[in-house]
C-alpha cells in the first residue's frame, strides 16, 4: 500500500469508517507457516487479497488476531487469522466476542431515533428540556440532534491519568454517566451549538441518560428490547461494571514501554468500560454486527424518514473543530468514498480491540471486522485493519 493511500485511510479510520465488497463464497482453508488463517474461498483475486490482508498474525507489532466478514449482492467471504492467546497459541476463534468500542454509538443512535419516531422525544428540542437537573444553562441550547452528530460543543469529561501507564493503573475505576456529564458541563463550551463538529464520547453519554429519562428504564435494557432481542443478537451485550468479556473471546494485548527503553506486551483483555457506557462499552461478534448492519441499512431498526438522520451530515458550513476539515459524522455513522462508492459506517477501539462496520446504502457491499490490535488506541491506525479495508473494498477516491 503506498504512503498516500495509507495516510488517507488512517485519517478515514480515525474518523470512524471502513468498508468492503461482497465476494462469492465457497468452502476452503488457507494456512501459512507459523500462523493460522481460516477462510471461505472467493474468486482468486479477492480471495488472495483478503487472505493476504489478515496473514502474518500474530504480530506483536501489529495485531494478534483478526476476524473478518464481507458480504453483499455478489456473495460473502469470512476469514480469521492469528491466535486465541499468546500462551496457548491455538487458532483464533472466528465466532469470538470482542469489545466493539464506539460501534456502540450506532446502537445508541438507533434507540434515540426510535424514540423520536414514537414521539417520546424531539430531535429539535434541547437536552436541557429532558434533563434540566443535569444540563446547566450554559448548555441550554444544545439539541438532541446536535448530540447525535457531535455538534453540541460540550467538551470531554475530565478523566484520571495522562499516560498509558496511568490509564492502565485506573483500568478498573468505576465512572458514572451523571458524573462524567457533570465534569464535562462544568467546563466552558468548546463552541456554540451547531457551529462546529467535535467527535466526543460525552455526546452519547448524554444521549444514554436521555434514553433513561424519557423511558424510565435503563439504557442497556432499552437497547436490548429495541435492537438486540428483535434481531436475535444473542452474543451482543453490555458489560456494565464487569471488566471481563463473558463468553468465548480472543485475548487482547497492548504494547507498553519498559524502563530500559524497550517494549512489552500486556494482556489487556480484562479492562473496565464504564467510561464508555452508551458511547463505547458494547461486546459483540462479527456475525451479530453483520446482522445488525444489514437490518439497520434495510430500514428494519429505524424506520421511515428518521433513518435519513443516519445518512445526513451537518450543513457544509459546519467544519471539524480544531482542523477546519469538513464534518464527517451523521447520527451514529460516518461517510467516506472508497473504491468509487459512498460508504457509511463506524469504527471502535478499546485496548486490545479494533472494530468496524460499514456498507453502501444499498448493501451491495458490507464489511465487519475485529482486529486485536496491539496499539488499538494509538495515533497510527492498525496496518491490518487498513489492509482489510483496501482488500475488501478498494482504494479511497476523491469526492
Amino acid at each position: 500500500m503506498n504512503t498516500r493511500t495509507r495516510t488517507f485511510l488512517a485519517t478515514a479510520l480515525v474518523l470512524g469508517l471502513a468498508a468492503g465488497p461482497a465476494v462469492s463464497a465457497a468452502s476452503a482453508r488457507v494456512t501459512t507457516a507459523g500462523e493460522h488463517v481460516r477462510a471461505h474461498a472467493v474468486p482468486p483475486a479477492d480471495a488472495e487479497a483478503l487472505s493476504a490482508a489478515i496473514s502474518g498474525l500474530p504480530s506483536t507489532e501489529d495485531a494478534t488476531a483478526a476476524l473478518v466478514r464481507v458480504s453483499g449482492s455478489d456473495g460473502s467471504w469470512r476469514g480469521s487469522s492469528g491466535v486465541h492467546d499468546l500462551v496457548s497459541n491455538r487458532p483464533a476463534d472466528p465466532s469470538a466476542r470482542f469489545r466493539a468500542g464506539s460501534v456502540t454509538k450506532v446502537f445508541t443512535a438507533a434507540a434515540v431515533l426510535q424514540l423520536a419516531g414514537e414521539r417520546k422525544l424531539d430531535l429539535g428540542r434541547t437536552a436541557r428540556h429532558y434533563l434540566p437537573d443535569l444540563i446547566p444553562a450554559a448548555y441550554g441550547q444544545v439539541t438532541v440532534r446536535q448530540l447525535l452528530n457531535h455538534t453540541s460543543g460540550i467538551p470531554a469529561a475530565e478523566m484520571p491519568g495522562d499516560t498509558l501507564e496511568e490509564w492502565y493503573a485506573h483500568r478498573f475505576d468505576l465512572h458514572t454517566p451523571r458524573g462524567m456529564v457533570a465534569s464535562a458541563t462544568a467546563q466552558d463550551p468548546e463552541f456554540a451549538p451547531g457551529d462546529s463538529q467535535h467527535y466526543l464520547n460525552i455526546n452519547y453519554t448524554v444521549l444514554g441518560l436521555l434514553i433513561e429519562r424519557v423511558t424510565g428504564d435503563s439504557y442497556a435494557h432499552q437497547v436490548g428490547q429495541r435492537v438486540l432481542r428483535p434481531l436475535g443478537l444473542r452474543s451482543t451485550s453490555f458489560p456494565g461494571a464487569d471488566p471481563d468479556i463473558r463468553g468465548p473471546h480472543n485475548h487482547g494485548y497492548q504494547v507498553f514501554g519498559t524502563p530500559d527503553g524497550g517494549t512489552e506486551l500486556r494482556d489487556v483483555t480484562v479492562w473496565g468500560t464504564t467510561d464508555g457506557w452508551a458511547a463505547g462499552d458494547i461486546v459483540s461478534t462479527t456475525a451479530d454486527l453483520e446482522r445488525f448492519t444489514r437490518a439497520l441499512f434495510s430500514g428494519r431498526v429505524v424506520r421511515g424518514p428518521l433513518l435519513e438522520e443516519m445518512f445526513t451530515l451537518p450543513d457544509e458550513s459546519v467544519l471539524t473543530f480544531g482542523t477546519g476539515g469538513p464534518a464527517q459524522f451523521s447520527a451514529g455513522l460516518s461517510v467516506l468514498n472508497l473504491g468509487g462508492r459512498e460508504v457509511w459506517g463506524k469504527t471502535g477501539g478499546r485496548y486490545g480491540y479494533n472494530t468496524a462496520v460499514a456498507a453502501t446504502r444499498d448493501l451491495s457491499r458490507m464489511l465487519v471486522y475485529s482486529v486485536n490490535s496491539t496499539d488499538a488506541k494509538g495515533r497510527d491506525v492498525n496496518a491490518t485493519a487498513m489492509d482489510v479495508v483496501v482488500a475488501a473494498f478498494g482504494a479511497p477516491s476523491a469526492g
